[in-house]
């Protein structure tokens, strides 16, 4: 996951570093609370950073800190002491710091006297913005100044910003604070035992007014709270006799809860951000994975994603944005820089797989029981999307969707391995684009048997006979082309010049998931994504170990995906092979253990034999979108649940590790009522399906089981 122009990754966080988010608002601090300027810390709202300083001192010395612990993905309190002057080593000032995010920051200051002497204190917080764009303030390149102004109040700040007649503020308010150009101040004497408090906030301005977020009253839930309670409220309920799984999954629901951000045009629809801390915004590719993996959590995310999209469906060929006629964006920024480079518009669609994954994800929402008409406004978004597949995607007619990008502005690669040296050949050798991806074509596939379901439920036999032939001969042109017979696995890619990109990539396991994968080639394949050279013990590598451009510490050659590996569990599930998708499921499970029940977007690829805890990649997002969905996608998946409305029912075959425990899930989205849901070994019962909804202990049929049914495709096509 990159942004749009960022082949260069982002710079250190420092030690110890606290991420705080709340919809398209984070923040990034040390461990003492404090915002450094010569670090990529800052409070962000809408891709700007509204605050580049924030540096708390008492009688002249910084706070040592003690603990920063995270209560929700949006709050976090920070302990730290004041130095003693005299030298001695205890200190009996402890300073407490309760922060929240939302639409700025909210800060209770509190700082305690455990001494029997009263304590003189000048409390100073530094503060500064320079309203820097984002990708600025991630890849350490800050070159645009802009014009700054201040106006101070009797306890509050101002900061005002312009360059070249875009205007941005924001309002810096302390309770008691004296004001100067650069700082708020306060004095005050604390009693021995006693203690001082304040409240701060740091809120931005839009047109001209400030936002919307204020302090509570003490006691009561701020806006972000009743956000989290409402999210709380209508999803699943989960117990599991494994705490520690069941831990990692309400920690997947809560960062689900905290990177859902509000489409501005459409309040009411709820969207999933990519991930924390460079990517709180709407991705084309990300949110529809995300989308996809929660379903089971709350179908109506990916309706709002897929709904956001589709309004924002390319309709003109542009060379600078690479918008295309039926083509999913990849991102959507605000910034400044952006805007610019993107010829003032503010999305860019320099992905080559979203627009099959819209088709794709329209599909799996078609069978989680919306209306008919809520389903049909879409089609027509995703029957473009396929037109986009047919004369744009295939860009040489070979029968394969290829990418290579028209600007020198745009990404080199534009699937999911999206750095600049994502894509190799087995001796290291950089692939040339243009470069056909083998999930690319899964996804295709995919699109087109989605596509075919939809028509399918709709009654329309003929075009749902279609659909799938198309798909079907997608399927044996790629194991005609991407196969390697002398090696036993995929092709990663087919590039420029059409041969094929030959190392053993993670790539070919989504194959797996969308049934691309020919029955007799799958045991092959299996057997080398559990090899040792790919298998970690924590997860499948993205590349082999013994490739030429392997290394355990690079973004794409040779880490850890949690949301690749989900993938691929599911993949090993359609096949059949059970014990593979446990063996992952549970290794990625267990690492979640090590970093508070929480998954990153990525981890390094070191042996397990070689560091017993997963090595963190230093500039991971956490949370992450579809990261945080990997522990639902992997527990539904070893559950075999699948809902499928039209068809009648839910199907269950659950093969969930008996270290798992048992399972019972209430509360759970269904058509337009909720289950109860209860798993025993093998044995499983859903309780309230609504009228019409039969359960079925098995799993849910094909397409082509029912079309075969209904005489309208050849057995065996």
């Amino acid at each position: 996951m990159a942004g749009w122009n960022a082949d260069t990754a982002a710079g250190p966080l420092g030690s110890g570093t606290v991420t705080l988010v709340e919809g398209s608002s984070f923040c990034i601090s040390s461990a003492n609370g404090d915002i450094r300027p010569e670090l990529p810390h800052g409070v962000f709202h809408l891709d700007t950073r509204i605050l580049s300083r924030w540096e708390l001192t008492i009688n002249g010395q910084p706070l040592e800190p003690l603990a920063a612990e995270t209560k929700e993905p949006y709050r976090a309190l920070f302990a730290g002491r004041v130095p003693r002057p005299d030298g001695h080593a205890d200190s009996p000032l402890l300073v407490e710091r309760l922060r929240e995010v939302g639409a700025g920051m909210l800060e209770e200051i509190t700082v305690r006297n455990y001494s029997t002497q009263p304590a003189d204190c000048r409390i100073l917080l530094s503060v500064e913005s320079d309203f820097a764009d984002l990708f600025e303030v991630k890849e350490a390149r800050i070159t645009r100044q802009w014009k700054e102004t201040r106006r101070l109040e009797s306890d509050s700040l101002e900061i005002r910003g312009q360059w070249e007649g875009v205007r941005k503020s924001v309002v810096i308010r302390g309770e008691g604070a004296g004001v100067g150009a650069k700082a708020l101040g306060f004095r005050t004497t604390i009693p021995p035992f006693g203690q001082w408090s304040t409240r701060v906030s740091v809120l931005p301005t839009v047109d001209g007014a400030v936002a919307p977020f204020v302090h509570p009253a003490r006691g009561e839930m701020s806006p972000s709270d009743r956000r989290r309670q409402e999210w709380v409220d209508k999803i699943p309920v989960l117990h599991m006799g494994n705490r520690s799984i069941e831990r990692t999954l309400r920690r997947s629901y809560e960062d689900l809860g905290a990177l859902r951000i509000q489409d501005p045009d459409h309040p009411d629809r709820v969207v999933v951000a990519a991930g924390a801390p460079w990517f709180m915004t709407l991705f084309g590719r990300d949110s529809l994975w995300a989308s996809e993996m929660a379903l089971p959590v709350d179908p109506s995310l990916a309706l709002g994603t897929l709904r956001t999209l589709a309004d924002r469906q390319g309709t003109v060929v542009d060379p600078v944005s690479e918008e295309e006629p039926g083509k999913i964006l990849h991102e959507v920024r605000l910034d400044v820089s952006s805007g610019l480079a993107l010829g003032g518009k503010s999305a860019y669609y320099g992905s080559v797989d979203a627009t099959p994954l819209f088709v794709v994800v329209l599909g799996s929402v078609s069978r989680w029981g919306f209306s008919k008409d809520t389903i049909s406004a879409l089609l027509p978004n995703a029957d473009r999307a396929l037109e986009w597949i047919r004369d744009y995607g295939d860009r040489d007619g070979d029968g394969f969707v290829e990418y290579g990008r028209p600007n020198v502005h745009g990404l080199i690669h534009q699937g999911w391995k999206d750095s600049w040296d994502g894509i190799n050949f087995a001796d290291g050798t950089l692939a040339e684009p243009p470069l056909a991806l083998c999930e690319v074509q899964a996804y295709v596939h995919g699109a087109y048997t989605s596509r075919a379901w939809m028509a399918y439920d709709d009654g329309d036999l003929t075009l749902a006979a279609e659909l799938q032939e198309r798909a079907d001969r997608i399927k044996q042109k790629f194991n005609e082309e991407f196969w390697l017979p002398n090696k036993g696995y995929y092709a990663v890619a087919l590039d420029r010049d059409k041969r094929p990109v030959d190392a053993c990539a993670s790539n070919m396991g989504h194959c797996l998931w969308f049934g691309l994968v020919d029955e007799d080639k799958a045991p092959s394949v299996v057997e080398h994504l559990m090899s040792p050279e790919m298998f970690s013990g924590w997860g499948v590598r993205t590349l082999a170990s013994n490739m030429g451009a392997y290394n355990p510490a690079s973004y794409h050659n040779g880490s850890v995906w949690p949301h690749d590996n989900a993938l691929i569990v599911q993949g090993l599930l359609r096949y059949g092979f059970v014990d593979e998708a446990q063996r992952i499921a549970t290794a990625l499970l267990e690492a979640a253990e090590y970093s508070g029940g929480r998954l990153p977007e990525l981890f390094c690829g070191f042996d397990r034999k070689q560091f017993n805890e997963p090595v963190p990649y230093p500039t991971a997002c956490s949370p992450q979108a579809w990261a945080a969905t990997t522990p639902i996608q992997l527990v539904m998946g070893l559950m075999r649940y699948d809902v499928h409305i039209s068809l009648g029912g839910v199907w269950l075959d659950p093969v969930l590790p008996e270290s798992y425990g048992e399972l019972h899930i209430s509360n759970a989205p269904m058509g337009n009522g909720r289950v109860t849901i209860d798993i025993s070994g093998p044995d499983s019962t859903v309780q309230g399906l609504p009228d019409g909804l039969a359960f079925h202990h098995a799993q849910r049929p094909w397409l082509t089981e029912l079309l075969e049914q209904a005489h309208l495709q050849k057995p065996g096509t």
